[in-house]
């Protein structure tokens, strides 16, 4: 059931962007691209990284206080994924009537669970995951395309209304993402192994290189541990938000690994060279996205 009848499209005067980093950065200049908010207002602990957010114009305004972002119609909230649910809840009853509150964070069950059992009747809630990003950070490697033709996986419940959805998906397509919508549990399972494994896995086999060996690594090794640089704090706040998804994951990883490691002990050239064929047939379905996690 709705909370709210659709409101006027000139309410949609003000974008508050909670976390002002790589992904609210890019939200601020592409939201900024489409010329549909009035106001971008940015929220976030660190005044140095606000202040580059205003100079790179992801935003127009900022302020260190969440209630700030209080007066928008719209609230992205960017932080990661161990702060969004108390900072919702803190926000929501300040909010006016008919606030559309989204958030952008890689898992999805628990933060949703979470705020819609204490969310306020007044304003509205709608989980959403854009699958685009980098290993970079900061509103300075924010862009106004790194949303383009990318997935934004949607994630509502029996509580969601479907004026609510409509905001939501509206929102997220005018940015240019595609639209997909999936339940918080089916999402978990699904990023477990499309971004939460891979990240493991590239910071397994970085952690795994001699320090002797550095200097002959390539674009091979560098390529496929390029997202183990990404923020420590960040990545452990998303295993453990999902680690039965990423377990189950993981299981089917270390199957795939033990089968490549029996044909290469018993120089099965045939089952190796199959196994191999296999993952580029699979890889090369997935055709060439830059800067994706």
């Amino acid at each position: 059931m709705a909370r709210h009848q659709s409101l006027d499209s000139q309410l949609q005067n003000t974008l508050a962007i909670v976390g002002v980093g790589l992904i609210g950065g890019s939200v601020g200049l592409a939201a900024r691209r489409t010329g549909q908010f009035r106001r971008i207002l940015g929220v976030g602990r660190d005044e140095e990284s606000l202040s580059r957010a205003r100079r790179f114009r992801c935003v127009d305004e900022t302020s260190t206080r969440l209630e700030f972002a209080a007066s928008a119609d719209i609230v992205v909230v960017c932080t990661p994924v161990d702060r969004i649910a108390e900072q919702v809840l803190e926000l929501a009853p300040r909010c006016r009537p008919g606030t559309l509150i989204i958030d952008a964070g890689s898992t999805k069950a628990f933060i949703v669970e979470t705020i819609e059992a204490a969310l306020p009747d007044h304003v509205d809630f709608v989980g959403a995951h854009p699958l685009a990003g980098s290993e970079k950070r900061g509103p300075e490697n924010g862009r106004a395309d790194l949303f383009d033709s990318r997935v934004t996986v949607l994630t509502p419940t029996q509580e969601t209304g479907a004026d609510a959805l409509e905001r939501a998906s509206s929102f997220w397509s005018s940015l240019g993402s595609q639209v997909r919508v999936m339940s918080p549990e089916n999402h978990d399972r699904a990023l477990g192994f499309t971004s939460h494994l891979p990240h493991l896995v590239a910071a397994a086999l970085a952690g795994a290189l001699p320090d002797a060996l550095r200097e002959l690594t390539a674009s091979g090794f560098r390529d496929t541990t390029r997202i183990a640089a990404g923020d420590p704090a960040l990545w452990t706040a998303i295993f453990e938000q999902n680690s039965p998804a990423i377990l189950d994951a993981l299981e089917n990883f270390e199957n795939q690994l033990a089968a490549l490691r029996t044909a290469l002990a018993s120089r099965d050239t045939t089952t190796l060279t199959q196994l191999l064929a296999d993952a580029k047939r699979i890889r090369d379905a997935l055709g060439n996205r830059d800067s994706s996690m």
